[in-house]
């Protein structure tokens, strides 16, 4: 998987949290998954969705099929097809509201307590799960080259960017059912956090924690990976009550 975006705004690799569907419900289940990469901000603004052959096979249902989900998501205004050489399937921009009041409203909604509890409990278990089952080399570089995304990312991109790094430590964990658990819950979590501004100081610290809980993985510390992913969870959770104040 690659962790970037290349110069022409298309995805360089297979999408994190894309996987075969069912049978009986490749429609359904296709639409949800694809949803859930536009909601994660995955593809940037203006991004490229990978080839229809590629997501197809991704998810194991027929070209057929993936242009229904994709005409469906086209008629919401998520996504426009663009024909030509430079054509394909874009990721139109999002609205994103950074105001107190936009948080306020949505933490009305959903249980916000409950959300970053089970956020915590799936990341902690999945830093835990990698620490303790070691990553081969393949897998250990895919983790470093998604820590060195994070480090890279401008601005803007940082909080796609840190999504994936996330999303990639969870799949590495070996558990499918905990991949797409986690999917599921930082997409919400990524609702609230559009609300709120991105902090230099925050991301300072937030890099620090990545880099020492790649480092607990790799080194096989299940505690330590554990321990700091605890406190980079407590962190955000931190910083929404402090918006939320």
């Amino acid at each position: 998987m690659a962790e970037e975006t290349g110069e022409s705004g298309s995805f360089d690799g297979p999408l994190p949290g894309l996987r075969p569907v069912r049978a009986g419900n490749g429609f359904e289940e296709a639409l949800e998954q694809i949803l859930q990469v536009v909601r994660l901000g995955l593809v940037p603004d203006g991004g490229r969705l990978p080839a229809e052959r590629e997501l197809a096979g991704l998810l194991g249902i027929s070209r057929v099929t993936l242009r229904d989900v994709l005409r469906v998501l086209q008629d919401q205004g998520l996504i426009e097809a663009r024909r030509g050489r430079y054509g394909g399937t874009f990721v139109l921009p999002r609205v994103r509201p950074a105001d107190g009041d936009e948080l306020r409203r949505r933490v009305a909604d959903v249980d916000i307590e409950d959300v970053l509890l089970f956020r915590e409990v799936l990341e902690s278990g999945a830093a835990g799960l990698c620490a303790s089952r070691g990553l081969d080399g393949g897998r250990a570089d895919r983790l470093r080259r998604a820590l060195a995304a994070t480090h890279e990312a401008p601005l803007p991109d940082y909080r796609r960017i840190d999504t994936l790094f996330h999303l990639t430590l969870a799949e590495l964990s070996g558990s499918p059912s905990l991949a797409a658990g986690y999917a599921t819950v930082r997409a919400g979590v990524n609702d609230l956090l559009d609300c709120i501004p991105l902090l230099v100081r925050n991301l300072e610290h937030s890099q620090a924690q990545h880099t020492a809980l790649v480092a607990a993985v790799l080194d096989g510390d299940e505690d330590g990976a554990r321990a700091v992913m605890r406190e980079h969870c407590a962190g955000t959770a931190a910083l929404l009550r402090g918006f939320l104040a």
